[in-house]
């Protein structure tokens, strides 16, 4: 039996849709993108991966505060 996670589905279709061309898309197509995106943060937030994200932003985000600071 073959099973597919959905989140590694919904990377795939975002993959796929932002390697179109900007040109070529309508209003409806970015939003259906954004709302794809959405979706795919929903359903990986909770995840380990999503965790790991999560943390490394924040310590990204943190070294910028420090460094702009004298």
């Amino acid at each position: 039996m073959l099973t597919i996670n959905v989140a590694v589905l919904l990377a795939v279709i975002i993959v796929l849709r932002l390697r179109r061309r900007t040109q070529a898309r309508k209003r409806t197509d970015e939003q259906l993108t954004v709302a794809i995106v959405l979706v795919f943060g929903v359903l990986v937030a909770p995840t380990g991966f999503g965790q790991w994200i999560l943390e490394t932003t924040g310590q990204l985000a943190e070294g910028i505060t420090r460094s702009g600071t004298p």
